[in-house]
């Protein structure tokens, strides 16, 4: 396989596994990808969601980054409309001048939770309407020139962090080609305008001072494992496990109940969300993300391992990196 490869951690916390037990396994996967030649490690802002531990976005990079020695790690993403942009100009900039040269900043316009969350998180829903202003205002405290008068970033200022539009819309493209940035599209959850909007980068891409030509980060979901029927279970644990977060609302599902809802229309979204999946032997997940790669008209993918234990999680990982050849 030609394209790097990247990871997202969703910080899961398992099921009987306690929030550190969920931390402590995020500092173990950025320390296996590390060792097995992976480009990167990006962590997502979710809030109120019980199986993920990542809300403390700028906090999780630190205590990773302090427990690894090189690997890039950073933000996929920060939902920009829930901080104003000097605050995260400094805790990114402050990330940056502990650990030069391995922090990214992905960028999201979405709340990244539900309703009764964002108003807890004070936040104006008319906030993401300003979000291209707000790209470029956190973009001059991160560089030599403020956008706002007399307004220095402390840390920050002059560390160049590098900016990245995470979407899956045309919008976000839109976004990241005129402003000349790099460009995530989350199709590990959100496949439906993947190429048309891989196009509209590319087609209207404007180069900057960051990025000369347009690049293109493209998500998957993976689970690979010594058999296929191993990686098929492991799947169908956590299509349940999604179907219970997204669709419980308060009501426990048995494993035989939970199918039937992802085999009924009624599960037909949940079954779409993980339409770019590898499922399988390392060998048919690596096939499969070749043609992903390809289809997706992508420079990097970067894959969710999705396994529903950490040591399931390694083991995929190291499948991974074995059969696509990163890990030399």
């Amino acid at each position: 396989m030609t394209l790097p490869l990247s990871i997202l951690d969703l910080a899961t916390i398992g099921s009987g596994e306690s929030v550190s037990d969920g931390l402590h396994a995020t500092v173990a996967l950025a320390q296996r990808a590390e060792q097995l030649g992976y480009q990167r490690v990006w962590y997502a802002e979710h809030h109120n969601m019980p199986t993920i531990a990542s809300s403390a976005t700028s906090v999780l990079i630190a205590h990773v980054a302090a427990h690894t020695e090189s690997i890039r790690l950073g933000s996929g993403g920060v939902m920009l409309p829930n901080h104003s942009p000097l605050t995260i100009a400094e805790q990114f900039g402050t990330l940056a001048e502990l650990h030069p040269g391995r922090i990214d900043l992905g960028l999201g316009r979405a709340p990244g939770t539900d309703q009764n969350t964002l108003r807890a998180l004070r936040r104006d829903p008319s906030t993401a309407e300003h979000f291209p202003q707000d790209v470029q205002e956190l973009q001059g405290y991160l560089g030599d020139r403020s956008l706002v008068p007399g307004v220095n970033a402390t840390p920050g200022k002059g560390t160049g962090v590098p900016l990245y539009i995470l979407g899956s819309s045309l919008f976000g493209a839109k976004l990241a080609a005129a402003l000349g940035l790099p460009y995530s599209f989350a199709s590990h959850f959100a496949p439906d305008a993947l190429q048309a909007a891989v196009a509209a980068y590319r087609n209207e891409f404007q180069p900057s001072e960051q990025l000369a030509e347009p690049y293109v980060i493209a998500g998957a979901n993976v689970i690979a494992a010594d058999t296929v029927e191993e990686a098929e279970q492991d799947s169908q644990i956590v299509k349940r496990s999604r179907l219970r977060l997204l669709a419980g609302r308060g009501r426990t599902f048995t494993d035989a109940e939970a199918d039937a809802i992802l085999d009924s229309p009624q599960g037909k979204p949940i079954m779409d969300m993980v339409r770019y999946s590898a499922v399988g032997t390392a060998d048919q997940a690596a096939e499969y993300l070749e043609w992903f790669g390809k289809h997706a008209d992508a420079d990097e993918l970067i894959v969710a391992h999705q396994s529903p234990t950490l040591d399931k999680r390694l083991h995929s990982a190291e499948l991974l990196a074995k059969a696509t050849g990163i890990a030399g």
